[in-house]
Formats: structure tokens, C-alpha cells, sequence
């Protein structure tokens, strides 16, 4: 491939909209494939599918950043005798159960999907029935109390029924946050626990599609491949660290009915604009 200023502004452009929709719920998959329908990287069909998974490698070191305390099932109070930290191995044991559903539909049926799902009027269902999905859970949450306030109270019963709403994801335009976040609220988990959840959810669950692509594109890079790959990911990490702090903010204080309008808006607009185009 040919690298020049503007494939990096180009590159540059999809880090940062990968970093936005990663961690909100408005499908990152969905958002890059559109974003590539009218501002194509001049690159194989096969180095950008491997492209648009591996470069949330970046999202995800961001999520570990911020969360490590969480996510660290180590302490090193005692440089003789570090404390293993039971709880945190816990979560990840249970984090690890979720992913079983997702992990054998993805393995099945990600050759079909990406064949026949990836299209602007498939995107563009999903974005807006899981956007009024949003909508009608919120407004059913309101006369409820959530069971399960804490991460560390979520059971594994629990996780692989968020597990298996996150199958749902496989679906370009559904988000894989969206889908476990709706699935977790519907359960009876907080906002707050159902959105930390999602981010152990997402290391695992990224790091493994990202080890499949990367092996089925082949580990042989050009230096300019190698130099999109990096400069992909570190924008996305960027972008990432200040949207994960706005996202665990803002829903302490509100809900998530602002992205079920947001989703709904953008499906409509991107039907429209592939009908003109």
C-alpha cells in the first residue's frame, strides 16, 4: 500500500472513532465499516478486516490502564509475598465463563458474517432496533431496583447470561458493549457494574479476535502496514482514556437512553445516505 500524509490523516480519523465507539454503546464495528464506505483506506480488503478488530487492541490497553486496580489480581504490598487477590481472580474466572457463547458463535459464523452481514442497510437495522432497545429497557428500569450493584457480587450464572447476550454482537452495528450492557440491565445489574463488566468482557473477547485475524491475514507486515497498525492503535488508546472517564461518569447520573437516540438517529441517516450514494 501506498503511504502518505493523507492515509495517516485517514488512519488517524478511525482511531479516533474507533476510540469513541468502542466504549459507548453505539458499535464500533458498525461505525468504522461506515466511516470506510466514504473514506476508504487505500489498503487489501484483507489488511482492513484484520485492520478494523486489531486496532481496538488500542481501546483495550486503554480499559486495562484505567482500570488496573480492578483488573490486577496481584498486590505487592510485601515485596517478599505478593497477595493473590481472590476476588479479582474470581471475576476473571467468571469473565471467562461469559465469553464461551460468544467465543464458539463467533468461530462458526464469522467467515458468513463478514461476507454477508457487512452492509450499510444491515448496520443500519441494527443500530436502530438495539437503539430502541435502549430506549424500552431504560423505561422499564425505571420502576425497578437493580439486583447487583457491585461487580464483584455478579455470580456465574449471571455472567453467562450477559454472555450470551453478547453473542448478539456478531451482528456488524450491534455493539458488543450495547449488547451486554442491555443484557445486564435486563437482568437486574446496575449501570455502573453492568459497564465494568463489559470492560473485563472486552480484554479477553478482543484479545483472542485480534490473535484470530492477525493469524488468518498472516504475520508478514510492510513497514507501512506495521506503521497503520501503531498509529491506529496508540490514537484509539488516546481517544479511549478520555471516553471510558466520561462514560463511567455520566452514568452515575444518568441513563443510557441518550445513545438509544443517538443509535436510532445515525441508522436513519446512514439508510439515507447510502440510498443517495
Amino acid at each position: 500500500m501506498n503511504l502518505n500524509v493523507i492515509e495517516i490523516f485517514k488512519v488517524i480519523f478511525l482511531g479516533i472513532v474507533e476510540g469513541i465507539s468502542e466504549w459507548l454503546p453505539i458499535s464500533s464495528t458498525g461505525h468504522m465499516l461506515i466511516v470506510d464506505e466514504f473514506l476508504q483506506l487505500n489498503a487489501s480488503a484483507a489488511f482492513k478486516e484484520m485492520f478494523f478488530v486489531v486496532i481496538q487492541l488500542g481501546a483495550i490497553l486503554a480499559v486495562v490502564g484505567i482500570f488496573w486496580d480492578k483488573m490486577f489480581p496481584f498486590q505487592f504490598k510485601n515485596k517478599n509475598m505478593p497477595v493473590i487477590r481472590g476476588d479479582v481472580f474470581s471475576l476473571w474466572f467468571k469473565t471467562a465463563f461469559a465469553c464461551i457463547p460468544g467465543a464458539a458463535v463467533t468461530i462458526l459464523f464469522d467467515d458468513f458474517i463478514e461476507a454477508h452481514l457487512h452492509t450499510p442497510f444491515v448496520i443500519a437495522a441494527a443500530l436502530i432496533f438495539y437503539g430502541i432497545a435502549f430506549i424500552l429497557v431504560e423505561n422499564w428500569n425505571k420502576h425497578r431496583t437493580p439486583k447487583i450493584n457491585e461487580l464483584t457480587n455478579i455470580t456465574y450464572q449471571t455472567a453467562f447470561l450477559i454472555g450470551l447476550f453478547q453473542v448478539l454482537s456478531i451482528i456488524p452495528g450491534t455493539s458488543r458493549s450495547g449488547s451486554t450492557i442491555i443484557g445486564a440491565l435486563i437482568i437486574g445489574v446496575s449501570r455502573v457494574a453492568a459497564a465494568e463488566f463489559t470492560f473485563f468482557l472486552a480484554v479477553p473477547v478482543m484479545f483472542g479476535l485480534s490473535a484470530l485475524k492477525i493469524l488468518k491475514f498472516g504475520l508478514e507486515f510492510s513497514g507501512s502496514e506495521l506503521i497503520i497498525l501503531v498509529v491506529g492503535m496508540v490514537t484509539a488508546f488516546v481517544v479511549s482514556i478520555f471516553v471510558i472517564k466520561f462514560l463511567m461518569s455520566f452514568i452515575k447520573k444518568h441513563d443510557f437512553k441518550l445513545f438509544g437516540w443517538y443509535r436510532i438517529y445515525f441508522g436513519l441517516f446512514v439508510i439515507l445516505i447510502t440510498l443517495l450514494f
